[in-house]
C-alpha cells in the first residue's frame, strides 16, 4: 500500500495581521475622544454646623389639659382625640434638628392637668421618643395648686 501524501497547507499570518490593523484603524480613527465634563461646584441649601451655639428656647413646654388637648408653648396642637399627634411630632422633630445643629440638648417639659387621662400622657411621651428627644421632664405643682 502506498501512502498518499497530502500537500501541506500553509497559513500566512502576515495578511491577517494587516487586516486586523486596517479594521482597528477603520473603527478608531473616525471616533472622537470624549471630552471630560467640567466640574462645577455648587452649594446646596441645608443646615450648617456652627462653632457657637445660637440662642434658642431652652425647652419646649407641653401642656395636657383635662379634655386631652395638647398645647405646645401656649399654642393648641392637634385634636383632643388624635392619638398620633402629627403636628406635635413635626414641631418636636424640627426642634430636635435645630438643637442638634446648634449643639444643644433638646429639652421638653410636660405639664399635665390633674384630671387628664394617663393614656394622653403616654401618647405625648411616645411622640417625644419618636422625635428622638430624651430630655423629658414633668412639671411639678406650683405653690397655689398644692
Amino acid at each position: 500500500m502506498k501512502r498518499v501524501e497530502h500537500p501541506q497547507i500553509e497559513l500566512q499570518i502576515a495578511p491577517m495581521i494587516d487586516v486586523c490593523f486596517l479594521l482597528l484603524f477603520f473603527y478608531i480613527l473616525p471616533s472622537k475622544p470624549v471630552k471630560q465634563e467640567a466640574d462645577m461646584t455648587m452649594t446646596l441649601p441645608g443646615t450648617v454646623s456652627q462653632e457657637q451655639s445660637l440662642e434658642i428656647p431652652d425647652e419646649q413646654r407641653v401642656t395636657i389639659q383635662d379634655n386631652g388637648q395638647v398645647i405646645l408653648n401656649d399654642m393648641p396642637l392637634d385634636k383632643p382625640d388624635s392619638k398620633d399627634l402629627p403636628t406635635l411630632f413635626a414641631t418636636l422633630k424640627r426642634f430636635k434638628e435645630s438643637c442638634k445643629a446648634n449643639k444643644t440638648e433638646a429639652m421638653v417639659t410636660v405639664d399635665v392637668a390633674d384630671n387628664a387621662q394617663h393614656q394622653r400622657v403616654v401618647d405625648v411621651l411616645n411622640i417625644c421618643a419618636q422625635a428622638e428627644i430624651g430630655g423629658v421632664t414633668f412639671a411639678g405643682a406650683t405653690e397655689g395648686e398644692e
